[in-house]
């Protein structure tokens, strides 16, 4: 039960006949789409939306059952060849229908009545949101024929680069007092209590990206080309702009998120600077000690069936539906836990709404942080089972909201960590915190200046590793400031990230300052108001796939164009920040 996950839900195996069947079900939707949208007409445009919707919600459920087992099993498993020919016929298949699929938004956009049309269909009226959306993309369409090429050459373009790095990242070997490991357990020894491992592990890691850097610069330059070329193609300004529009989110609120970041980066600085005196540089921190934990708390290592137990309990005061969720995950064999050779590193949620479940992928080493990081995801499954209940088409949030759920159980799981807590233990939790929080603002911050660079320079240039190397380290000077030993950054923070490797996801990285930020703020209200919050956060998770990022936060109460929201939420991490200074200053 603590082991590994259970992918049985989905299929028993690659020899599931069920799995045969739902490829062969896959290839005759995709053809009955194909039919009827190459007979379009507006003789019975309500009958004509139905069809179309009913084939496209078939067709969305067996791809995202299909692709999920897939992809899912090759998390796990990078070297596994099984799901190799079926995950590329799927992409063939996908990709296949964006001829299609433009005549389709092409379809809508040329209809002036389409909520009066659409009012009249029970099911076509719960599209309303979807069916707007399409009508505002049609602009940005290219020709029916350059999305077919576009979408079949990116299954062996942007796509297949980052199929590259997840693969290269996967297996590459770190050489570490004198044996193999991976790189996802090197990272993880960047929060070991011992200063020479960090130190040793840091070195292990930078000298690691050798044996591929060259590589995945390729694939880095690669994947922002096409990005480049598809916002260009689109009419975008940028592709931030196209970014932002996938967000649904206004450029305002990026902005007015990015200007209180500035804001507050000396407050973040002075933390790091006080942190550096504390473990006894004088040039500023190390990066190999950012994530060095402080005080001498002697810290619990929980087994797995520890944790289940420990976050069941802290979550039924919160909101009992959640406990009963993790529960329920920790029972069923939703969570793959330990590392282990091909596993990707890292940790994720993947929704599975039409199963109403999710699946959980970490790499548990039984500290609190691994615990709080199964809180985080298991957050995002708890957003999952608030969007289960819509209808197919309508279940995919985007970039910024992604990271709500997934803080507020942090918050909810460290926060009452702290109360609990007093002197040395006390002052671990609360650095602990800042530090998640130096992440999610500071590092997220050098990420999106380098990603900003990367992309405008790659219009005119090619970037070898070295010159990415340089990008990476003057983002992190112009983020951290002075906080950091200069000698010793980390100019290969973009071989290992793979949120610079997807062709159709560019910036993701804002939006764990969001997340972050946005949560917090949530959080603060649910102080205020108690258990009459509860019914305003679920509802606000539930629209987060219907809706726009603002019109999310409204039901809150909450306008995100301003910085005043954002800075009353970065003065909570602030308040932290002297709190921890003061206890350790004494």
């Amino acid at each position: 039960m603590y082991n590994e996950w259970s992918l049985d839900v989905f299929y028993k195996g690659m020899n599931d006949p069920a799995l045969e069947n739902d490829m062969k079900k896959l290839e005759g939707a995709v053809a009955d789409y194909k039919s009827v949208i190459s007979t379009l007409s507006y003789d019975d445009t309500v009958g004509t939306l139905r069809k179309i919707i009913d084939l496209k919600e078939t067709i969305s459920l067996l791809v995202r059952r299909l692709s999920g087992y897939f992809s899912l099993r090759r998390s796990t498993n990078s070297a596994d060849s099984e799901v190799s020919v079926p995950q590329t016929k799927i992409q063939m298949l996908m990709s296949g229908m964006a001829k299609e699929n433009v005549m389709f938004e092409k379809y809508v956009g040329n209809i002036e009545d389409i909520n009066e049309i659409i009012a009249k269909d029970d099911v076509l009226a719960e599209y309303s949101f979807y069916f707007g959306e399409i009508k505002q993309s049609v602009s940005h369409n290219m020709s029916d024929d350059a999305e077919a090429v576009f979408a079949k050459m990116n299954v062996s373009g942007g796509r297949a680069w980052g199929d590259l790095f997840s693969y290269l990242t996967a297996t590459v070997e770190v050489d570490y007092k004198g044996e193999k490991t991976t790189l996802a357990f090197i990272r993880g020894l960047a929060e070991s209590n011992d200063a020479a491992e960090r130190k040793a592990a840091y070195e292990a890691e930078l000298a690691c990206y050798s044996k591929y850097k060259d590589s995945v610069a390729f694939a880095l330059n690669s994947i922002k080309a096409q990005v480049n070329t598809e916002a260009e193609l689109r009419g975008y300004a940028s592709p931030l702009d196209m970014t932002l529009e996938h967000s649904r989110m206004q450029r305002a609120t990026l902005d007015a998120m990015l200007e209180a970041m500035r804001e507050y980066l000396p407050k973040f600085r002075q933390y790091l600077k006080h942190k550096a005196t504390l473990l006894g540089y004088e040039n500023g921190l190390p990066w190999y000690e950012i994530l060095a934990p402080m005080g001498n708390a002697g810290e619990k290592v929980f087994t797995a069936e520890e944790a289940h137990k420990y976050l069941v309990e802290h979550f039924e005061s919160f909101a009992p539906d959640l406990a009963e969720m993790v529960d329920e995950a920790f029972k069923n064999e939703w969570i793959d836990f330990y590392s282990r050779p091909g596993k990707v590193g890292g940790a994720f949620c993947s929704n599975l709404p039409f199963l109403k479940q999710s699946r959980v992928l970490t790499n548990f080493s039984g500290s609190f942080g691994s615990v709080v990081t199964l809180a985080h995801e298991l957050g995002h499954a708890y957003h999952g089972m608030m969007i289960q209940d819509h209808r197919p088409l309508n279940t995919g949030y985007t970039m910024p909201v992604a990271e709500t759920a997934s803080n507020f159980n942090e918050l909810i799981i460290v926060n009452d960590a702290i109360a609990k807590s007093s002197g040395e233990e006390k002052i671990q939790l609360i650095e602990s915190q800042i530090q998640d929080c130096t992440q999610i603002i500071v590092d997220i911050y050098s990420r999106f200046l380098f990603e900003d660079e990367v992309i405008r320079r790659r219009k005119n240039t090619f970037m070898f590793a070295k010159d990415l190397e340089n990008i990476m380290i003057n983002a992190q000077k112009e983020s951290f400031g002075d906080a950091l030993d200069p000698e010793y950054l980390h100019p290969y923070m973009w071989c290992c990230k793979s949120h610079y490797y997807s062709a159709g996801l560019s910036y993701y990285n804002f939006p764990y300052a969001f997340g972050g930020l946005f949560s917090r703020g949530l959080y603060a209200k649910y102080l205020e108001e108690g258990e009459a919050f509860l019914p305003k956060y679920r509802a606000l998770l539930k629209a987060t796939t219907v809706d726009t990022v603002e019109n999310v936060a409204n039901i809150a109460g909450i306008d995100l164009t301003k910085p005043e929201f954002w800075r009353k939420s970065l003065q909570v991490i602030a308040d932290k920040i002297d709190e921890f200074i003061a206890e350790t200053s004494k």
